[in-house]
C-alpha cells in the first residue's frame, strides 16, 4: 500500500478507520443496555452516525499523524460511551462483557472485510478489485490492531476491565488507580517503539489468517 499517494491512502483508509471505532463504542454501549444500564442509549450514543463518536484528537489526529507518517501502524480512538455500573445487573463481570464487546467487534469487522476483499478478489476487474483489496487490507489491518491494543491490561483499555473483573475487590482498587497514567503508558510504549514490537508478532499472524480468508495471499 505504501505506493499509494498520500490522498489515495486517507482515501482508502478514512472509511475502515472511522468504522472501526465508532462499531467498537456503539457495540460497548449495546451490550451494556442488554445488560441493564441504558446511559449510552438515552444519550444517543447508540448509533453509527461517526459524528456522535468522532474524538478530535483520537478519531482524526492521531491516525492522520500515523498514517502521514508511514508508519504502517494505525490506530486511534472515538469518545468512550458511557457506562454506569450501578445500572448494571453483575456490575463486576457485567462491566467486563461490555469492556469484552469492543474488541470482539473489532475482530468481526475485520472477518467482515476479508470477505469484502474475497469479493473484490472475485470480480476480478482491476479498477474495482483493486481499491477493494486495499480498503480489505486496511479494514482488516485497523480492527485488528484495535482488538489486540484493547485487550492490554492497562487502564482504561478493555484488556483492564476484563483483567480487573479477575482480581480480588481490594487489588482490582488498587489497580484502577493506575488509570489516570494509563494513557502516559500506552503514549510510552507507542513512542518508544516497544508497543509494536510486542504486537508485532501477534498482528504479523493475525494478519496472515485473515489476509488468506480475503485470498489476499
Amino acid at each position: 500500500m505504501n505506493e499509494l499517494t498520500l490522498v489515495g491512502r486517507i482515501a482508502v483508509w478514512l472509511l475502515p478507520v472511522v468504522f472501526a471505532i465508532t462499531v467498537h463504542e456503539v457495540a460497548h454501549g449495546w451490550v451494556a443496555k442488554l445488560r441493564g444500564d441504558k446511559t449510552a442509549w438515552m444519550m444517543g450514543r447508540l448509533t453509527l452516525n461517526p459524528i456522535k463518536h468522532i474524538d478530535p484528537v483520537g478519531t482524526i489526529l492521531i491516525p492522520g499523524l500515523l498514517l502521514i507518517s508511514g508508519t504502517g501502524f494505525i490506530f486511534g480512538w472515538a469518545k468512550p460511551v458511557p457506562v454506569n455500573m450501578r445500572n448494571l445487573k453483575n456490575p463486576v463481570s457485567d462491566m467486563a462483557v461490555v469492556a469484552a464487546a469492543g474488541p470482539i467487534s473489532n475482530i468481526l469487522m475485520a472477518i467482515a472485510w476479508a470477505i469484502f476483499g474475497r469479493l473484490g478478489v472475485m470480480i476480478e476487474i482491476e479498477s474495482v478489485t483493486q481499491p477493494m483489496m486495499y480498503m480489505s487490507v486496511a479494514g482488516i489491518t485497523i480492527n485488528l490492531v484495535l482488538a489486540l491494543i484493547n485487550l492490554l491490561p492497562i487502564p482504561p483499555l478493555d484488556g483492564s476491565r476484563i483483567f480487573s473483573a479477575m482480581l480480588p475487590g481490594r487489588w482490582a482498587w488498587y489497580y484502577s488507580r493506575i488509570e489516570p497514567y494509563g494513557f502516559f503508558v500506552l503514549l510510552f510504549l507507542l513512542m518508544s517503539g516497544v508497543l509494536s514490537a510486542m504486537l508485532g508478532y501477534p498482528l504479523y499472524a493475525a494478519q496472515k489468517m485473515f489476509f488468506s480468508l480475503a485470498g489476499l495471499q
